[in-house]
């Protein structure tokens, strides 16, 4: 991409000035059209950065953004429930189910997260009767579910098309193909609170980490978003637009596409210490046997790739420590570690996840 002359922008916070990063703008509606210019934009923009905002604007994406809308509408309700009525079945896999607050590292050292979530997958909102909380287990809020899972796939996966298009893949070998909505995967809608929090509280943001999806198309109105650039040295913040959703690639995407593409290092920090903030995130995962090669040389299968990181990250810190760095940020290495990195031998995969920075929090997601 051509050298901006942007004056960069930036916000306060934690008592200094943090970047803001600017993001290239896709188009949904020539994606659809598959418009030439537009798939060289895209393709472009994950395998240099990463990420960009998806324009749902037009006439093909508002219907998303409505159901945007009304997702948020079930989760303000679900959130405001009883903590026994949002866990009456707590995490039934890791792709399924609640999680309170506090039940993984916080982003600064010595802390727990600052937020709650409820994750329904694909494959299990399709079932006659989804394991839900009954909070939410009825026909207008399955409804809702149904239509923003469908809706956000639909855009991930013409995202992967035109991928395919724009890096020449025919056949099997086209990314979608391993995406097939009939085969079995992880694929999953994550409804996240985050609770007002200021930089000295125990519970604290979302720390930084790659997703383990091949796409996450996310939703979030409120400031708390931070990317580390490929090259960058420190993390700045997403700026949320009206009318567009964030799209980042994950593991799955760069492994797929033969480590030719970004993953994007990503965290969620309180930049509003008083606000409640509030985010919706489809993973747009490989089906559960796909095969791939990750960064320690390993072929490995999507769903063996899920089930170690997340075994990692809900390790302890003393185990966590064990693991290859390549585990925790999907192969991608931070400018500040990058003389660490070359120093280091590679050992032996392990499913656990390491620090990088003793004092940041490293997460799988």
């Amino acid at each position: 991409m051509a050298i901006s002359t942007e004056v960069p922008k930036t916000v306060e916070w934690n008592g200094k000035q943090v970047p803001v990063y600017p993001m290239e703008i896709i188009d949904f509606s020539k994606l659809l059209s598959q418009e030439p210019i537009e798939i060289e934009r895209l393709v472009r923009c994950c395998q240099e950065e990463g990420y960009f905002y998806l324009d749902l604007r037009g006439i093909d994406g508002r219907r998303m953004l409505e159901d945007q809308q009304d997702t948020l509408k079930l989760m303000y309700r679900f959130f405001d429930a009883p903590l026994e009525a949002k866990n009456e079945f707590g995490l039934v896999a890791p792709h399924l189910g609640y999680e309170p607050i506090g039940s993984r590292t916080g982003v600064l050292q010595d802390t727990k997260d600052g937020y709650e979530m409820i994750k329904v997958s694909r494959d299990e909102i399709q079932k006659d009767s989804p394991h839900l909380p009954a909070v939410i287990k009825n026909s207008p809020d399955m409804k809702v579910l149904e239509h923003a899972i469908a809706g956000a796939n639909i855009a991930t996966k013409t995202i992967l098309s035109a991928l395919s298009t724009g890096l020449g893949l025919t056949g099997a070998a086209r990314f979608e193909n391993s995406h097939r909505n009939d085969r079995p995967s992880t694929s999953t809608i994550a409804m996240m609170h985050y609770i007002p929090s200021d930089p000295t509280a125990k519970n604290i943001g979302h720390q930084k980490h790659t997703d383990i999806s091949s796409l996450t198309f996310l939703f979030a109105e409120q400031w708390g978003l931070q990317v580390r650039p490929p090259g960058s040295k420190e993390f700045g913040f997403v700026e949320p637009k009206d009318g567009m959703a964030v799209i980042n690639v994950g593991d799955s995407l760069r492994f797929a596409s033969g480590h030719t593409m970004q993953s994007c290092i990503h965290r969620v920090v309180p930049l509003d210490p008083t606000e409640h903030r509030y985010s919706i995130a489809y993973f747009l995962r490989a089906e559960n046997d796909t095969m791939f090669t990750d960064s320690e040389g390993r072929l490995i299968t999507a769903g063996q790739w899920h089930d170690e990181k997340f075994f990692a990250f809900t390790s302890p810190p003393e185990i966590q420590a064990l693991a290859p760095s390549s585990m925790i940020l999907g192969g991608m290495t931070e400018e500040d570690e990058v003389a660490e990195a070359q120093t280091q031998t590679k050992d032996a995969p392990s499913p656990v996840v390491g620090a990088t920075n003793l004092n940041e929090s490293v997460q799988v997601y």
